[in-house]
């Protein structure tokens, strides 16, 4: 399918005012709620991690849709299929790395005597 006027892009009709604006309001709401939690110290820290990961999780969503209007319509699917290929590998990345730093901190660090996770 050609198009001569670029504005006629299917990429380029989906872009709006409102979904940029939306996708702003909501990050920063969720960046606030999540400033909040962690500055007001009322959560456990294992409640705070859940919560910052579910703020940081609902973020990124809102801006693969309205942002970069990430969805399964044929202007975007190439977008999405190699957004969901990508998913694995990053998560894999971010896992790998903070295994092999626990790892690390404990092969490397001093322990004294009576200190938990000193290997005997």
């Amino acid at each position: 399918m050609s198009h001569d006027n670029p504005l006629q892009h299917p990429e380029v009709q989906v872009a709006s005012g409102r979904g940029y604006l939306l996708t702003f309001l909501v990050s920063t709401l969720l960046m606030g709620v999540a400033l909040f939690l962690v500055t007001s110290h009322s959560v456990a820290p294992f409640g705070l991690m859940l919560a910052l990961s579910l703020c940081a999780g609902l973020a990124v969503i809102v801006q693969i849709y309205f942002l970069m209007h990430m969805d399964l319509s044929e202007a975007q699917i190439w977008n999405t299929f190699a957004l969901v290929l990508t998913i694995p590998l990053f998560i894999l990345a971010i896992g790998l790395t903070a295994w092999m730093f626990q790892e690390l901190y404990q092969r490397t660090m001093v322990m004294l005597p009576g200190m938990p996770g000193m290997l005997h």
